[in-house]
């Protein structure tokens, strides 16, 4: 079968579907992923076929709008800022989705981020669908939707209502880029509302790439919607770590990690001191990636690399301070190390609060209220408290027993009748 897997956004929103592109190719199917150009190389690497989308993730969190959508962090103010920053993006992003498509495909697997546009090119084109999602965006009564961070206050009922305010706000941001794919291709008109009422009576299969161990599935999901298990990001071929590295870790105690991934900060030099002192202070040693912010951070015991797999990484940790978005997360808790979140924006809120429900790590520190002396005290909590450790390592055991990529291949199967 030629599978093709679309996706968008940041790195964390890519590499997992280069290892779960991979398990599909293992078990014999044609696949191929549609993503932003920068991804490229990542995604040939695994063994898939690559179609570019467009936009440049990195350059659009680190324009204006994207700088106004961090400084909103989540709530009402974040979801105007993304319907703003989308809306001039949904356009050519459904004719990329289309133009990927059309090079020949029997199965499209629809991330979150491209679902709505993928849909409808699915749709025109008499080819199945399903939904890959990296997050749980239903609304529900177990949490508060992701967009709205810590901000909601209360049960099931506010809950709801809220992942349903929230689910509103994004239909907005599809629907004129939706209506208008929908009539490009001749198909009728059809509702956002409507969609999801044809989806829950014909049950369209969304899995989603988390363990259940992290997110169970809530009980008041419609039906099709299953919690799979983590898809890891496929290794780098050959990847060996730099004689630096190698040294670095065997001339002391475990470091620490410290990276903020895809998050773009526009005062990075605060950051980086803010870092700097938090560690001397500790009297830590630190592993740092600079990510797309470009994080500095100095000392003689601090090591800057910029390509080190998480997997491989991560379990020489002693913790690792992070902006807690969803693959980064991920890769913390399979390796079994405790976790100092630091979130900003989107769902890192959400992922933050998850750690320390799961006892894994201290308490987030917001990215607006970090400064060195919390830092110092969340690194020492993390690094002197053994329960951290054993309940992340306990974790990971766990987390090592399921098998997310698998559960897809099988869907596939029944979806394809195989």
């Amino acid at each position: 079968m030629r599978i093709l897997i679309v996706t968008a956004g940041s790195r964390g929103d890519v590499a997992p579907y280069t290892g779960l592109g991979a398990r599909l190719r293992t078990a014999g199917h044609q696949v191929s992923v549609a993503t932003h150009t920068g991804f490229a190389a990542s995604v040939r690497e695994a063994g898939l076929g690559f179609h570019a989308l467009p936009a440049d993730p990195r350059a659009e969190l680190s324009s204006a709008a994207g700088q106004r959508l961090l400084h909103a962090g989540t709530g009402a103010r974040a979801v105007i800022e993304l319907l703003r920053m989308g809306r001039a993006l949904m356009p050519a992003m459904g004719q990329g989705i289309l133009a990927a498509a059309s090079h020949g495909t029997d199965l499209l697997l629809l991330s979150a981020t491209t679902a709505p546009l993928g849909r409808v090119v699915a749709e025109a084109l008499g080819v199945p669908s399903m939904g890959v999602f990296l997050q749980p965006l239903a609304p529900t009564g177990a949490f508060a939707p992701l967009l709205a961070g810590n901000r909601v206050q209360g049960g099931a009922h506010v809950n709801r209502l809220a992942g349903r305010t929230v689910q509103t706000a994004t239909d907005r941001l599809f629907a004129p880029t939706v209506r208008a794919l929908r009539r490009q291709l001749g198909l009728p008109a059809r509702s956002a509302p409507a969609q999801r009422r044809r989806d829950v009576r014909q049950i369209w299969p969304v899995l989603h790439g988390f363990s259940p161990s992290v997110v169970p599935r809530p009980a008041d999901w419609p039906p099709g919607m299953r919690v799979a298990g983590y898809w890891w990001p496929a290794p780098t071929p050959d990847w060996h770590p730099s004689p630096q590295l190698a040294d670095f870790l065997r001339a002391g105690p475990p470091p620490v990690y410290v990276g903020f991934g895809s998050l773009v900060v526009a005062d990075a030099e605060r950051l980086g001191s803010i870092v700097t002192a938090a560690l001397r202070s500790a009297g830590l040693r630190a592993v740092v990636q600079p990510g797309w912010t470009g994080l500095k951070v100095t000392g003689d015991d601090v090591l800057t690399v910029d390509e080190a797999p998480h997997h491989w990484l991560f379990p020489r940790m002693a913790a690792v301070v992070h902006h807690a978005g969803a693959g980064t997360t991920a890769a913390g808790l399979r390796a079994g190390v405790p976790a100092v979140p630091v979130p900003a924006q989107m769902d890192a809120p959400f992922w933050a609060a998850r750690l320390t429900h799961l006892g894994v790590g201290p308490r987030p520190i917001p990215l607006r209220d970090l400064s060195a002396a919390r830092l110092v005290t969340a690194l020492r909590q993390a690094t002197d408290t053994p329960a951290f450790r054993d309940r992340a390592e306990a974790l990971a055991t766990r987390i090592a027993g399921e098998d997310g990529a698998g559960a897809v291949v099988a869907a596939v199967g029944r979806l394809s009748g195989g």
